[in-house]
C-alpha cells in the first residue's frame, strides 16, 4: 500500500487551477434550472442540448398525439393515436432519465472535486 503523505501529494499536484474554477462555479443552492444550464457544458455539452431541443419536440408532439387521441371519431384512430401518445410519452421518459442522469454526474463531480480540495488543503497543513 502507497505512503498516505504520497497520495495527498499527487492530489495536491493533480488539482490545478481549473479545478478550482470549476468548484467555484458550482453553488451550494443550485435549482433545477441552474443544473439544466451547467449541464450545457463541457464535452457532453452539445448532445444535452440537442436532447433538450428533442424534449421540446416530443411534449409538443405528445400533446398533439393526445388531443387527437381524445378528439378521434372512431375507434381505429383512437388506438392508433392512443398507441402513438404512449410511445411518444416512453420516449420522453427515457430522454429526461438520461438528462437528469448528467445532473446528477455533475452534482457528484463537484463533490468528489470538493474533496479532493479538502485533502489538498488538509496535506497542506499537515505538511
Amino acid at each position: 500500500m502507497s505512503n498516505p503523505n504520497q497520495t495527498d501529494t499527487a492530489i495536491t499536484e493533480a488539482l490545478g487551477h481549473d479545478d478550482h474554477e470549476f468548484l467555484a462555479s458550482l453553488d451550494a443552492d443550485r435549482g433545477m434550472f441552474q443544473q439544466i444550464g451547467d449541464s450545457w457544458h463541457g464535452p457532453l455539452g452539445g448532445w444535452a442540448k440537442f436532447a433538450f431541443a428533442i424534449a421540446i419536440v416530443i411534449g409538443i408532439g405528445l400533446a398533439y398525439s393526445f388531443y387527437r387521441a381524445i378528439t378521434a371519431d372512431g375507434s381505429d384512430a383512437m388506438l392508433g393515436w392512443g398507441l402513438t401518445t404512449i410511445g411518444l410519452l416512453i420516449m420522453q421518459g427515457f430522454l429526461k432519465e438520461w438528462m437528469f442522469a448528467r445532473m446528477n454526474m455533475l452534482t457528484m463531480l463537484g463533490e468528489v472535486k470538493r474533496l479532493q480540495v479538502q485533502v489538498a488543503l488538509l496535506a497542506e497543513k499537515q505538511g
